[in-house]
């Protein structure tokens, strides 16, 4: 609690003058790359080798709106690899393709990333055979890895070849060659059922939660979960969300509605119990780096921060 209270007394400082600004004038994509460098820096100085990886949002590797536009160096020196949904299939509707205009943008953003050193991770969103076929062969000739997911929830293990599946000892980001994205639980009664069927598998990169329910997991299960079938070693990712907060998780206080926290904002109406945050506030933070310090202390290799894109909203 000491090291928590001190992040908070060092980002309000950092943030009076941010705090002052009406909102409108307020850079939302600049406070998101501020946030995301402050991240970095935070699990860095606790691990060198942590990996932080983005989801979407990669609008704002670049100063413009430009896909060819300057590309942002502090935000680029922040992010190890940057995740990208429905690049191929699921934008517009699951297991549709995305539209050819929407793909094509994207790739640009992402093709610069890879470029500058950094890892590509593409969830496409198709359960037809067809469509997976597809999304792995077109992920695979832009040199992006892919995970093809049955349900938008995550929830599911596919029963389908993993692309280039191998017994290698996987110690950095950019060795990996697949990855499962499984961060909902929900299909498992147990912490045991869910460490047993992925350490059944033999992905190189695993992204799930830190808990299961109201059970977080330890370093022990952790480390169990680092092994593949096969023998060989990969790396483990803890998802968690920036730019929203959740009504499940442990900070959570019963008492907090709309306004009260003052950076808590309005209810996500496409997942109920999701909040939009104002994430350039010190005290969310604060909750965040908390959040952070848990992750690490267990033992994963990473983090993937999702709701970058939350300036979006902002913006209008």
């Amino acid at each position: 609690m000491k090291n928590f209270a001190g992040i908070l007394v060092f980002l309000s400082v950092i943030a009076l003058a941010t705090s002052c600004k009406k909102e409108e004038d307020i850079d939302y994509r600049q406070e998101m790359r501020k946030f995301v460098a402050e991240i970095s820096k935070n699990a860095k100085s606790q691990r060198a080798n942590f990996a932080i990886i983005a989801q979407n949002g990669v609008e704002l590797t670049n100063t413009t709106d430009s896909p060819n536009g300057e590309i942002t160096s502090e935000y680029l020196s922040a992010i190890d690899g940057q995740g990208q949904e429905d690049l191929f299939f699921g934008y517009s509707s699951d297991d549709k393709p995305t539209p050819t205009k929407v793909t094509n943008r994207l790739k640009t953003y992402l093709s610069r990333l890879k470029e500058n050193g950094k890892v590509i991770l593409v969830t496409d969103y198709c359960s037809s055979q067809t469509n997976i076929e597809q999304s792995k062969q077109q992920n695979l000739a832009n040199g992006f890895l892919s995970f093809q997911a049955p349900s938008r929830n995550l929830d599911i293990i596919p029963q389908t070849p993993i692309p280039n599946e191998n017994s290698d000892e996987i110690t950095n980001l950019g060795q990996a060659q697949n990855f499962l994205y499984l961060i909902n639980p929900e299909n498992f009664q147990t912490k045991h059922d869910f460490i047993e069927a992925v350490c059944a598998t033999n992905y190189d990169l695993i992204i799930m939660d830190l808990f299961i329910e109201c059970n977080e997991f330890s370093s022990d299960e952790i480390e169990l979960l680092h092994q593949k079938a096969n023998g060989g070693r990969r790396l483990v990712i803890a998802y968690m969300s920036i730019g929203e907060a959740e009504d499940y998780r442990y900070y959570w206080d019963k008492s907090w509605k709309r306004g009260n926290p003052s950076w808590l904002d309005k209810e996500n109406p496409k997942w109920k119990g999701n909040y939009k945050v104002k994430y350039w506030n010190p005290e969310w933070q604060a909750i965040i780096f908390d959040y952070l310090s848990r992750i690490i202390n267990a033992g994963f290799d990473g983090a993937y921060l999702d709701i970058i894109d939350a300036f979006e909203y902002y913006e209008g």
